[in-house]
């Protein structure tokens, strides 16, 4: 799709909804490979005396041409995150949009209504999270021709399959059990947004990612996302010797056992001479508390992604992680610096018996589909 294309002459009206940093990161990525712009300096009065993006060229801008939203969650780790990223969009010359989305029960009809014009008017919605519930409605509102799905993390692998296959969405962590009573009674506006999301004759489709994507709809344009935002705007990082771990919150969402992951952190960290664990904005406050207690690891809580974090630095020559988005993200993020990532791959006996049928096949494919990160081949006997 062309991203310059409007109506009536004027630069699309593009309209970003994220609700999650990294989520607004990879907007941010999309937006700077794509060249759009954000306002001059005094057409913003309102932001903070930070240093903005200006081009050179072209007619004088008075409205940056991306608006991002961000639908904000409760949790205060996410939020902190987030009040970054809003920093840095701001920064590029962008406007940011804050919503207290999940504020109260009445709060999502304030959302909704007070998004109804902007999402009338918008040429373009990009979004982070095509399984939100939030995205999905906001999505029967609008009428813009070009739909694009920015990288939400390795969820945007099972976004892209599903679509591919013409079934509902579903959050792979989800699959396999029995849709309940809320998932029933939405049914009809996930099956309203799917059908938005197929590529028709008026309507242009984009999926942004770093993510391998396999299956492709038909119709769907796939652009690659190499991280030359990040790399532009941080680093190169001062590298330490040792090595660093990456959290997951593979034990929050039900799928790995807390005991069998504490152990297994606590020996890889060994095996490996870890000394800081970056936990996942997700991750809860009990198992890391435990965490550190039990393995001698220093907790770090990230107030940014780990991609921007580890190309600031300082980061260890190895990254140690189990299977999730950053074995793909951080090769690219960190590309020509020297370091490695090491992946550890789940052992079956570490799953749960709540874990959804397709955790192990799902996981694994998440690791097999990496590239340019080592396999540790011995995990299976941290089990």
């Amino acid at each position: 799709m062309s991203p310059r294309a409007g109506h009536a002459g004027h630069p699309p009206r593009t309209l970003a909804f994220v609700e999650s940093p990294v989520q607004l990161l990879n907007v941010l990525e999309w937006a700077h490979l794509h060249g759009l712009h954000g306002a001059e300096e005094d057409a913003l009065p309102s932001l903070p005396a930070q240093t903005r993006r200006t081009v050179a060229g072209g007619p004088p801008r008075t409205e940056p041409e991306l608006t991002v939203v961000v639908l904000s969650p409760t949790d205060p780790m996410t939020r902190g995150q987030l009040r970054r990223m809003a920093d840095l969009a701001r920064d590029e010359g962008y406007r940011v949009r804050w919503e207290e989305a999940r504020g109260g029960t009445t709060a999502p009809f304030h959302t909704i209504g007070g998004l109804a014009g902007p999402l009338r008017r918008a040429d373009r919605i990009v979004m982070g999270d095509p399984f939100s519930r939030y995205v999905q409605l906001l999505l029967t509102i609008t009428r813009a021709r070009d739909l694009v799905v920015v990288d939400d993390g390795t969820a945007t692998m099972e976004f892209v399959a599903q679509l591919a296959r013409g079934e509902r969405l579903v959050r792979w962590h989800r699959k396999g059990g029995r849709p309940g009573a809320r998932d029933l009674l939405f049914a009809p506006v996930s099956s309203s947004a799917r059908r938005r999301l197929t590529p028709s004759a008026r309507r242009r489709v984009e999926v942004f990612s770093s993510m391998p994507v396999t299956e492709t709809p038909e119709g769907v344009t796939v652009t690659a996302n190499d991280f030359s935002w990040t790399r532009s705007r941080f680093g190169p990082p001062r590298i330490t010797k040792g090595s660093d771990m990456v959290g997951t919150s593979l034990v929050e969402t039900g799928v790995v056992d807390g005991d069998r992951y504490l152990v297994a952190v606590r020996d890889l960290a060994r095996a490996h001479g870890a000394t800081r664990y970056f936990a996942h904005r997700r991750e809860s406050a009990d198992k890391l508390h435990r965490l550190a207690a039990e393995t001698g690891l220093e907790i770090v809580r990230p107030d940014l992604p780990l991609e921007l974090i580890a190309r600031r630095g300082p980061i260890g020559r190895t990254i140690l992680s189990f299977p999730s988005t950053v074995v793909h993200t951080l090769p690219l993020a960190l590309a020509g610096t020297g370091v490695r990532v090491a992946v550890c791959d789940i052992d079956p006996s570490w799953l749960t018996e709540h874990a959804s049928p397709r955790a192990q096949g799902f996981l694994s494919g998440v690791t097999g589909t990496a590239k340019d990160v080592h396999r540790l081949t011995a995990v299976a006997a941290l089990a």
